[in-house]
């Protein structure tokens, strides 16, 4: 009930409507705010020059201005309160709810005598006043009626009233003067509720009183709800009860509306039938409504988990990603580490270098030093015997000196700088594009069952991804079944979203299923469809597998040849199992040729008469006798030929493994072959003086009983 409570408020003053009336846009308002909102168009702008002049005519032109005048004779339904004309440019306020509110009309000079207040009626209203809905904005000249021009909208105040009363805590009594009661019984006679106090000062259980009906302020109210309300008069005739439905016009109409002829040509119907009959509508509408409400309400809910699923992935998600910053910051931590023990490394190994350098020439400068030195004191000396006696000692030791302080010696055997240069623009750049990537399997695709089908041996299947998935696709992978029950395999891996299957067994039942794939792996397989290949076997000809010489027509049912050496063509559908029977017509047999009939394998030889390799099973006929030949031997030599309009019949029995040939319904000779397996296709070979005629889709023949399947049968 909380939902419907918008519905009962008026949309000027924002509170539950009181006395509303119906405005002929079928919105509904208070009738004090009605008379709030009114106002006064100038004389010029009167509904006759409005619609004369067309400038008055508001934007909602798809409406009949005509049904909506009260100035047109045929004028009907609502559209007697006036017509609709653009909003007036007077200055407006809002209500507290956001809707227009205009200003009171200004005072206009004294209406005539019969427009004046009666007692008990509404004021009067100003001429020329106007009225603007405030949902819709369409506006409307009133006419002499005023207000009272308008249905009051009885039923919308009869919710009104149960609504209030159902929200109501407590009943009261209505004849405490201060601080009501709650309210003990209910007199249905009185329609009143009581105290007990007041029941006993007011109601006493005697006299006529006695004969009244006290129930429970619960049962009284449901009481009231049921009873019968006032029953409604006609606007134009308030002394007239609305009997009457008017079919044109959509509105209740009394009998003397059909009396004064406005109505008396419209087609008017019961009030009683079309109130059944509008509730019988409304409540096939509300069926609709009420499934639209029910899958909203479903859909609210799905929305309401994802919101917790939402919560839940992100906080999985959020988790995830500080778990995976935290184990690069950690790696960059340990690489930092590294890094800065070869630098210490590098920074030893320096100082060392050096600080050996220093010692090994502050060693050698002292001795060097101290030669110096001594070469003075003996410069100083006056014995020349004695200096020449160590003179050349000397000279040789000062030269050796000298030259061990040769070239490189004084030269730094390592440099300050550290040859070490850290490049991490790279890494730099890989941080700055570090971003989201899909990481995820794809979901399971779905299989479009609208699209899916099988035709003959072949079978299509459609798929697409879930609507709102957004995780990258790489491909497809169709399996399909052996159609006996047995495991899945791949036919098709692809990114396409439709396949064909051909080659499948006829008259058995497949179960296929997809999956996608990406980067990240395989997702999880679609739901398994069933299908059914067709129970007989349809096919025609070949054409793309047939000798060049082999002439086509009749849709590929019909071939010759424009050769005089014998010619092969296949059939295009292949068998491995189950049982099969086609039928060929002789259309032309000129010369007595002998064209030969029976089955082959792919690889056949195109070439030369069917059966003369090892690749095909057949018989080839004349006008007078058969035979059956494989891998050119020729066996069972059978009576028995063919003419024009002959039939010749192959049955292909895999239960069994053997072939049968028939001519004109009869079987020719003794079973052909035996111990068929694999994978055959129907054939024929025939030269220019035959053209046949194909027939297929045909039921086994009457006389023949398939055996039972063998277990072993091979699979295509």
């Amino acid at each position: 009930m909380d939902e419907m409570e918008e519905e009962l408020k008026c949309p000027v003053c924002g509170s539950f409507f009181r006395e509303p009336i119906i405005l002929p846009c079928s919105h509904n308002i208070c009738l004090a705010c009605a008379r709030n909102i009114l106002v006064q168009t100038p004389d010029a702008e009167s509904p006759q020059s409005s619609r004369a002049s067309g400038s008055g005519v508001s934007d909602y032109d798809y409406l009949d201005l005509d049904k909506m005048s009260l100035y047109s004779e045929a004028d009907s339904g609502y559209g007697s309160y006036g017509g609709f004309v653009s909003a007036p440019t007077t200055p407006c306020q809002k209500s507290p709810n956001g809707v227009r509110v205009f200003p009171p009309a200004v005072p206009q000079p004294p209406p005539p005598q019969h427009l004046l207040p009666q007692p008990g009626s509404l004021p009067p209203i100003p001429r020329n006043s106007c009225i603007t809905c405030p949902q819709c904005h369409r506006s409307l000249i009133l006419d002499d009626r005023g207000l009272r021009g308008f249905p009051k909208n009885r039923v919308l105040e009869g919710v009104v009233d149960r609504y209030q009363q159902s929200k109501a805590a407590a009943l009261k009594c209505q004849l405490c003067e201060k601080s009501p009661k709650e309210a003990t019984v209910m007199c249905e006679q009185c329609d009143v509720f009581y105290c007990d106090p007041c029941r006993l000062r007011c109601h006493p259980p005697r006299g006529p009183l006695a004969k009244h009906r006290l129930v429970p302020p619960a049962q009284g109210r449901i009481s009231r709800r049921a009873s019968p309300r006032k029953i409604s008069t006609c606007t134009e005739h308030e002394l007239e009860n609305l009997s009457m439905y008017c079919v044109q016009c959509k509105t209740p109409v009394c009998y003397q509306c059909l009396e004064e002829g406005k109505h008396g040509t419209h087609e008017v119907k019961a009030l009683g039938a079309m109130w059944k009959l509008h509730k019988g509508q409304l409540s096939q509408a509300l069926n609709g409504l009420s499934d639209r409400a029910t899958e909203a309400k479903e859909f609210l809910v799905q929305l309401r988990n994802m919101v917790q699923h939402i919560q839940e992935n992100g906080v999985e998600f959020e988790a995830c990603l500080v778990a995976q910053c935290d184990a690069l910051i950690d790696a960059l931590n340990r690489r930092k580490a590294q890094l800065l023990a070869r630098v210490n490394k590098e920074h030893e190994h320096k100082l060392k270098v050096v600080r050996d350098q220093i010692s090994h020439c502050t060693v050698k400068l002292r001795q060097t030093t101290g030669l110096m030195e001594y070469c003075l004191e003996v410069i100083k000396e006056n014995d020349p015997s004695g200096f020449l006696q160590i003179s050349d000692a000397l000279i040789r030791r000062v030269h050796m000196t000298e030259s061990q302080w040769g070239k490189g010696t004084l030269t730094p055997r390592m440099t300050s700088d550290f040859d070490l240069t850290l490049d991490s623009g790279p890494l730099l750049q890989t941080i700055h594009q570090l971003d989201f990537v899909q990481m995820k399997v794809p979901a399971a695709p779905m299989l479009q069952l609208e699209e899916c089908c099988t035709q003959n041996n072949s079978a299509t299947l459609s798929w697409k991804q879930p609507p709102l998935s957004t995780i990258t696709v790489d491909g497809y992978i169709l399996e399909l079944d052996d159609g006996n029950g047995g495991p899945f395999r791949e036919v098709y891996v692809g990114t396409e979203t439709i396949c064909t299957v051909d080659g499948l067994h006829f008259n058995s039942t497949y179960k296929s299923r997809v999956k996608a794939f990406n980067a990240s792996g395989v997702g999880q397989y679609s739901k398994t469809l069933i299908m059914q290949t067709s129970e007989i076997a349809w096919f025609t000809f070949d054409p793309a597998s047939a000798h060049p010489d082999i002439i086509f027509s009749n849709d590929n049912l019909t071939v010759t040849c424009n050769s005089y050496d014998d010619r092969v063509v296949m059939g295009n559908s292949a068998f491995s199992r189950g049982v099969h029977y086609w039928e060929m017509t002789v259309d032309r047999y000129d010369n007595h040729p002998d064209p030969a009939f029976g089955v082959a394998r792919g690889d056949v030889l195109k070439d030369v008469m069917l059966g003369k390799d090892d690749k095909a099973w057949a018989m080839y006929v004349d006008n007078n006798r058969s035979w059956f030949m494989h891998n050119n031997s020729h066996t069972n030599r059978t009576d028995g030929g063919i003419s024009k309009g002959s039939t010749i019949g192959v049955l292909l029995d895999f239960t069994r493994r053997i072939i049968i040939f028939l001519i004109n319904d009869e079987q020719q000779g003794p079973v052909a072959f035996e111990g068929l397996e694999g994978v055959y296709y129907p054939a024929i070979s025939l030269n220019r003086n035959v053209q046949v005629t194909l027939h297929t889709g045909l039921p086994i023949p009457d006389f023949y009983t398939p055996g039972e399947a063998d277990p072993t049968g091979s699979v295509c």
